[in-house]
Formats: C-alpha cells, sequence, structure tokens
C-alpha cells in the first residue's frame, strides 16, 4: 500500500479540505485547541510517569534470605560419594 504523504500534492489537498471544512475563522481556534490539549496530555503522561517513580521509590525491596541447600564437599567429590565411601569404612 503506498504511503498517502508521499506525494506533496497529496499534503496540499488535504491541507486545503481542512481549511474548507473549518474556514478561516475556526482553524486557527482549532489548531489553539489542539495545542492546548496536547498540551495537557503530555503532562498527565508526565505526571502518571512521576507517581510511578514515586511508588518504585517508596516499595522496600524485601530482604532476601540466604540458605545453604548443599554445601559443596571439601574434597571436591558429591556428597553422596563421600557419604557412600562412609558409610564402607
Amino acid at each position: 500500500m503506498r504511503n498517502l504523504f508521499e506525494h506533496p500534492l497529496f499534503i496540499v489537498i488535504l491541507l486545503a479540505l481542512v481549511a474548507i471544512l473549518f474556514g478561516g475563522k475556526r482553524l486557527p481556534e482549532a489548531a489553539r485547541g489542539l495545542g492546548r490539549s496536547m498540551r495537557i496530555f503530555k503532562s498527565e503522561i508526565k505526571q502518571m510517569h512521576d507517581e510511578d517513580d514515586d511508588r518504585a521509590a517508596q516499595r522496600p525491596t524485601p530482604p532476601v534470605e540466604g540458605r545453604v541447600v548443599d554445601a559443596p564437599s571439601s574434597t571436591g567429590e558429591p556428597r553422596d560419594a563421600q557419604q557412600h565411601r562412609d558409610s564402607r569404612a
């Protein structure tokens, strides 16, 4: 599918249609309203990100519990082999 804004003629036609639909007086008002809406939207998004950052900073990290599940033997042998050898003696 071709890109709509590939040719400058399409952009000119689109701008002419917008000018005809909104008229000379309402076009600046519409642009001003769009600008206000964008500023409000950006400030709300920034506020949401700031609140998320604040929540993440306030949330304490849980302490890490350290436990040894299976300590390696100091001889380098697997633990089962060492126990098997000890039970023979």
